[in-house]
């Protein structure tokens, strides 16, 4: 346990939250700022962060919970569908330092919408360099 981290807190009992689903290595909770009602977060009980540093046993079980949170909201909330999103590291929009999964129920007419603008590569090369730099690197 980080006694700096939030969700190291939280899972300690220390601070509250609304809790969906635990177990002796997972907790599910709402988010305080959902994106859409009844928005989710999964963690580890234990401290891990990035995701890449992580152990894989330990991956598949928050895995495991991540479905059963959105097939929870997908049946109890009526949800049309779900996105699931992990971010890693500031510059992709992690805002605590703690391995988690973010489980959002969406409607037809949520009112949200991911402000994606989809970019070109310059050239099929571009793509080729790319996959090859990542396939090294495997």
């Amino acid at each position: 346990m980080s006694a700096e981290c939030i969700f190291c807190r939280i899972a300690a009992g220390a601070l509250p939250a609304v809790k969906i689903y635990e177990d002796a290595d997972t907790l599910a909770f709402l988010d305080i700022g959902p994106i859409v009602k009844g928005h989710a977060l999964v963690i580890p009980r234990q401290h891990y962060d990035p995701i890449t540093q992580t152990p894989e046993p330990v991956l598949a079980r928050l895995m495991a919970v991540v479905k059963k949170i959105a097939q929870a909201q997908m049946n109890g909330l009526r949800a049309d569908g779900v996105n699931v999103i992990q971010a890693n590291g500031a510059a992709a929009g992690q805002m605590v330092p703690h391995l988690h999964f973010h489980v959002i129920p969406r409607y037809r007419a949520d009112g949200h919408h991911w402000n994606w603008a989809a970019k070109k590569y310059e050239q099929p090369e571009e793509m080729q360099r790319l996959a090859a730099a990542i396939q090294a690197a495997l």
